[in-house]
């Protein structure tokens, strides 16, 4: 068990269980933490997620199913977990409007989905190749994500995410153990992450893409800058 592993899985779990007080309450310190999450969220898209599609579509491109060669199936599964995560987002909020315990509702059916997300964004980083620097590196744009992702649920409802905040750290556990346990086979792997990449692409660019109201443009310019650029330096130097 690589020790990289397990202070990645540390630090996720951390953040999950404390994303609430590791955001200051104090307005411009908050605009500032979430553009500078959101900064480096979305360099995490252009300069890992879409070139890893790139790659595996690439790597099983070549695949055929009788006599039928399928040149885009990775972006295809991308598209459905980014349609699933909106169908799903939709459904919690009609439940919210529709009945009188609508608010639970929406966030439990929240805190479901997203202990689920949880666990597979655990698995695929915990159950691929990624080792060492690496694995820290990347670790901490999903880090990241994930006290976006907490933080919006804590704001929405913090007296249910007292609870729902262990469900989700819960995920990131059955992630990581399901890796150490089992080794399927590459191609799910793959799979797994084109599903989760389409769900991330579209929380991005949802909810952790800063307003007008709430932006900090200087931080998430900075954040998206600095982060390309050194992803690009290391991607070079080692070879990733």
């Amino acid at each position: 068990m690589a020790v990289e592993n397990i202070i990645v899985v540390v630090i996720f779990l951390f953040i999950q269980l404390f994303a609430d007080k590791l955001i200051s309450s104090e307005k411009i310190g908050r605009f500032s933490w979430l553009s500078f999450s959101g900064g480096v969220a979305v360099a995490f898209i252009f300069v890992y997620i879409l070139p890893y599609l790139h790659d595996e579509q690439s790597k099983y491109g070549e695949s055929s199913f009788r006599g039928l060669t399928f040149e885009s199936e990775f972006y295809l599964l991308s598209l459905v977990g980014l349609i699933i995560y909106f169908v799903i987002h939709n459904i919690a909020v009609r439940a919210y409007y529709s009945t009188s315990r609508g608010e639970g509702q929406f966030f439990w059916i929240q805190i479901a989905f997203f202990a689920l997300y949880n666990s597979m964004v655990a698995y695929t980083v915990f159950g691929s190749d990624v080792q060492g620097l690496q694995t820290v590196f990347y670790g901490v744009a999903i880090g990241l994500h994930f006290m976006a992702i907490s933080h919006d649920l804590h704001r929405e409802d913090a007296g249910r995410y007292k609870r729902g905040r262990y469900y989700l750290a819960g995920g990131i556990l059955f992630g990581w153990i399901f890796a150490i346990v089992f080794t399927l086979p590459e191609i799910v792997l793959a799979i797994t992450f084109a599903v989760i990449a389409g769900a991330m692409i579209f929380n991005v660019l949802k909810k952790e893409m800063p307003t007008e109201e709430s932006a900090h443009l200087p931080t998430f310019l900075w954040a998206a800058f600095i982060y390309t650029v050194i992803t690009e330096i290391l991607k070079l130097l080692f070879n990733w």
